[in-house]
């Protein structure tokens, strides 16, 4: 007997049999529920009608099955009016755990169930019934595959981290990422990252860090970085189900994300407003701040928490290379030289490998042929890209000067070296354009007096280093008499200093402090810093990090009233439009600037002092003020002050001050800081700071010194009276 269902498989039958069920039940609920349903009166009624439902097939009227012939037969009932009315049709839809859409189509009406739902009676379709409805045709099972284009990126991105974890090519997985495209789902990539790298060794941790560098902002913006970070704080609690140590882990990555300056210092504050104080992802923000963030030195701690082992320092490569270049010179085996660059994989830093040979071959005469051979082997096989080479040679050109002083021959060897490498073919004809650029300093390279200035500032410059003599410094650049040129004696001041340890970088800061003072006006100082920025792009190709040790200096100079906060901006609106690289440093600068304990953070990251620890200096100051409380003279007092040598540091003298005039409860203290102010000793600026470390740590003070906030609201009054403090403080 040909059934309803005769047009089905048997495979689709079963599925129709479980969707009938369910349809059922689906079906009962609709029509019983539903506000034209005329319905049963009553509960009880309704409960009649589902059980009824339950155990009795519905037939065709008078019992009846379906009867054969050349109609389909339609079942009918008598609505409450009595009247005989025609049914309407319920087609109902299901989606089954086969992804397949069902759609069933029947004859029954308002509270009946027909068509596919009968399993007595027997039908066809006749098309030549004039009630014949297209509605009425059977329907197949298709079935369709529902893609979600973000799950299609999470699987292309998986794959793509799991290439860069066995590889380590940054610069592959970095092409791949921007040729993925889908840039609104970066976010998911910097989550999807991380989450991966947490369950794996030390290695790919740090692998996940250098990546993300090298994404930040060229292909992937800095909002999204902190949307991907801020999903990961979401999951926390997730991910610490798996991984025992994850809150640890992430806050550690969220520390070297901030350390890198990929992620901005008010992240924290700002995720931790947005987060329940209960989740994990809170407590890995607390444990990032606490444990990491707020440790000393804990930029290098950080850094080198996993080891460090994908990346070396800039002076670890440079020390490679040159031992690379000096064992190639005694042996003489290109390939094995070749090979052992290409294993440094810093193909980015192949200009330091040019520069060197080439220095190198100025120093040796006798490794002269073997260096030329070299390059012009590293260039036929692609190792040293054509870029690399000019940006080698342009950085040895920049740098003849200097040279010249150890090596007299080194502008005639390298004048005569340029036409031989175009002509062999491992130096891009290019270069001849490029090198009469003059490194952004804007002025006629033949200036006979201002080459000879420089040659005089390097030579002045590293005999400081040697001796940390400053008033003897300052007294050579007064003998030259060219104070035109002070913009550019800061400029190489910085870069010379950038290219050395910590010990010479806080040795600049601190002689900025000292130029500023006795010779150097603001704007020579704005100035300088502008050719530093409009050249930083080609500095960075000497120091890998100048972006990041140029945006300190900056941050230095404005705590150490160098420059004023204002003169940032005003550096920024002199630097021209195309100066992206030196507008990123401006900006790294502001963010140092405005972190919590910036100041504190900011002197410290060289170690403070002209080679003092900040300790010392601090007893110093401590003992200075004790021996003038005591009976000294005001006069003494400021000279050992000036003496310190640290007018950065003069805050802590204020608060110092400040702190045993409330002690003593005398004002003895306040005619020191009121002579000191008059003498120009300590700067409004650091005047502000000292009374702010007073104000914020008030609470503590109170515990000794009960007064100690009427103590403060006093002295404020007093200081802006005086014009110690600007009328708007506090």
């Amino acid at each position: 007997m040909a059934s309803s269902e005769g047009f089905l498989t048997k495979g689709q039958r079963e599925m129709m049999k479980i969707a009938a069920e369910n349809a059922e039940v689906m079906s009962s609920v609709s029509l019983a529920t539903s506000p034209k349903f005329p319905g049963p009166k009553s509960p009880g009624q309704n409960s009649s009608l589902l059980t009824e439902h339950h155990h009795h097939h519905i037939k065709a009227p008078g019992g009846q099955s379906a009867a054969h012939g050349g109609v389909a037969v339609r079942h009918v009932r008598r609505t409450h009016s009595g009247k005989l009315g025609r049914v309407k049709k319920v087609h109902l839809v299901l989606r089954t755990s086969f992804n397949f859409k069902l759609k069933i189509d029947g004859a029954g009406g308002k509270g009946t169930w027909g068509k596919l739902l009968d399993t007595d009676g027997e039908s066809f379709i006749d098309h030549n019934d004039p009630n014949y409805d297209s509605g009425e045709e059977p329907y197949d099972l298709v079935g369709a595959t529902v893609s979600d284009p973000l799950d299609e990126y999470k699987k292309a991105v998986v794959s793509l981290i799991e290439e860069y974890f066995s590889t380590g090519d940054v610069e592959v997985a970095v092409s791949d990422l921007r040729e993925l495209g889908s840039s609104e789902y970066h976010p998911y990539f910097v989550k999807r990252l991380v989450s991966i790298a947490m369950d794996r060794h030390n290695k790919e941790k740090e692998m996940a860090s250098v990546l993300l560098s090298a994404l930040y902002a060229d292909v992937i913006n800095p909002a999204q970085i902190s949307r991907g970070f801020f999903m990961l704080l979401e999951s926390a609690d997730d991910l610490a189900v798996d991984i025992l140590d994850a809150v640890d882990v992430l806050a550690l990555f969220v520390a070297r994300g901030v350390v890198d300056d990929i992620l901005p210092p008010a992240f924290i504050t700002r995720a931790r407003k947005m987060l329940p104080e209960t989740s994990k992802g809170f407590e890995v923000l607390q444990t990032a701040e606490k444990s990491y963030l707020s440790a000393p030195h804990h930029a290098e701690l950080v850094e080198r928490r996993w080891g460090g082992s994908t990346h070396l320092t800039v002076d670890e490569v440079k020390k490679k290379i040159s031992d690379i270049l000096r064992e190639y010179v005694e042996s003489g085996d290109t390939s094995e030289a070749c090979t052992c660059i290409r294993q440094l994989g810093v193909s980015f830093f192949h200009h330091e490998v040019v520069k060197r040979a080439l220095v190198l071959a100025m120093e040796i005469q006798t490794a002269e042929p073997l260096i030329h051979k070299l390059l012009k082997e590293a260039a036929d096989e692609g190792l040293i890209s054509s870029s690399q080479m000019v940006k080698g040679f342009g950085r040895l050109a920049e740098s003849l000067d200097d040279l010249a002083l150890d090596i007299p021959s080194a502008k005639k060897k390298f004048e005569s070296l340029v036409p031989r490498a175009i002509s062999e073919g491992w130096l891009d004809a290019t270069f001849v354009k490029s090198s009469h650029e003059n490194n952004g300093e804007k002025v006629d390279k033949n200036d006979e007096k201002l080459r000879r200035y420089k040659e005089e500032a390097v030579s002045i410059i590293h005999e400081y280093f040697l001796s940390d003599d400053i008033p003897e410094l300052i007294q050579s650049l007064e003998d030259l008499q060219m104070p035109e040129y002070n913009p550019i004696f800061l400029k190489r001041l910085i870069t010379l200093a950038m290219d050395r340890k910590n010990r010479e970088k806080e040795m600049a800061s601190v002689l900025l402090s000292a130029l500023h003072i006795e010779i150097f006006s603001t704007d020579d100082m704005v100035n300088g810093f502008v050719l530093l920025l409009e050249s930083a792009e080609d500095t960075a190709l000497d120091i890998l990090d100048a972006s990041n040790e140029l945006a300190f200096f900056l941050a230095r100079a404005v705590i150490d009233d160098v420059l004023a906060p204002l003169n940032l901006e005003e550096i920024g609106n002199m630097l021209p439009p195309n100066c992206s690289s030196g507008s990123e440093t401006l900006r790294m600068a502001r963010s140092l600037i405005a972190a919590r304990h910036a100041g504190e953070r900011i002197l410290r990251c060289w170690g403070g002092g002209t080679g003092w620890a900040v300790e010392d200096a601090k007893d110093k100051i401590q003992k200075l003020l004790e021996e003038y409380e005591s009976g000294g003279v005001v006069g003494e007092a400021c000279q050992c002050i000036r003496d310190l040598g640290m007018p950065f540091f003069n805050h802590e003298v204020v608060k110092k001050a400040l702190v045993m005039a409330m002690e003593k409860k005398n004002d003895r203290m306040l005619e020191l800081l009121q002579v000191c102010f008059t003498e120009g000793l300590i700067t409004i600026n650091q005047m502000t700071k000292g009374f702010n470390r007073i104000k914020d740590g008030l609470d503590d003070l109170a515990l000794d010194i009960p007064n100690a906030k009427d103590k403060l609201k006093f002295y404020v009054e007093h200081g802006k009276e005086r014009g110690w403090l600007l009328p708007s403080f506090g």
